[in-house]
């Protein structure tokens, strides 16, 4: 079912990707007229660790009992099918529509994702097992915490389709990068000029950062003026 093509970045951006902030790249979707790409209130569990891959989405629809009761079947349930299809370079983004009352997944199936490859879980729901969490290797982004499992608030409805999540579309195969700020959604067409565009926009801000720091105004300095732009052309050689 992760039929998708995946790890289309080269390495040079994927590099980038795991150096520069999710606030530079804001900045230069912005400039691509995408308005709309960090997801609101959806915050890392821990903090210290990046995360770069490819959208592999899940779609939860309100639970209804009719659909949820019972012992829950791995090879029919679409949230199990997702956890053995994710694979390397995979980021399961899961669209909760916001709703924090119930846990969309838990450390076990997390577990299972990374021995798999994935490299992230996202969503705009809750998490359970939060605390497990926060001892794994696992990037992960959640909007709250809450002990109840899936199906009492949640029922799977759709795989590797386009979802909302945190208020940004996310397509699956769409670039995904995560840090101590949150999470930033790139699609795929233009992920890698993004990427290097911004390692450069960094680069440059470094410059700007330490004229400041040494007492410039930011008149012609912050945003760089063109002569700013040539003498940092010239620092770096």
């Amino acid at each position: 079912m992760n039929d998708r093509p995946t790890c289309y970045l080269s390495t040079q951006a994927e590099d980038a990707l795991r150096r520069v902030s999710t606030a530079t790249l804001t900045s230069q979707m912005l400039k691509r007229g995408y308005r709309t790409t960090f997801m609101a209130g959806v915050a890392p569990v821990r903090p210290d660790l990046r995360m770069v891959g490819y959208a592999f989405t899940l779609r939860y629809v309100p639970m209804r009992e009719d659909l949820d009761l019972g012992p829950t079947d791995n090879r029919a349930s679409i949230q199990r099918i997702a956890v053995e299809s994710v694979g390397p370079g995979d980021v399961l983004v899961i669209d909760a529509r916001g709703d924090v009352e119930a846990g969309v997944l838990g450390d076990i199936l997390s577990t299972r994702m990374q021995v798999r490859g994935a490299v992230g879980l996202v969503t705009d729901g809750a998490l359970r097992d939060v605390p497990a969490f926060r001892a794994m290797e696992f990037p992960t982004y959640c909007r709250a915490a809450h002990a109840s499992q899936s199906a009492v608030r949640h029922h799977p409805a759709d795989l590797n389709v386009p979802v909302g999540c945190g208020g940004v579309l996310v397509m699956p195969g769409d670039v995904v990068v995560g840090d101590a700020e949150g999470v930033v959604v790139l699609p795929r067409a233009i992920a890698e000029e993004v990427a290097l565009a911004a390692l450069e926009q960094e680069e440059i801000e470094a410059f700007v950062l330490e004229k400041i720091r040494a007492g410039a105004s930011i008149h012609g300095i912050y945003p760089p003026d063109d002569a700013t732009r040539a003498e940092f052309a010239k620092r770096r050689g």
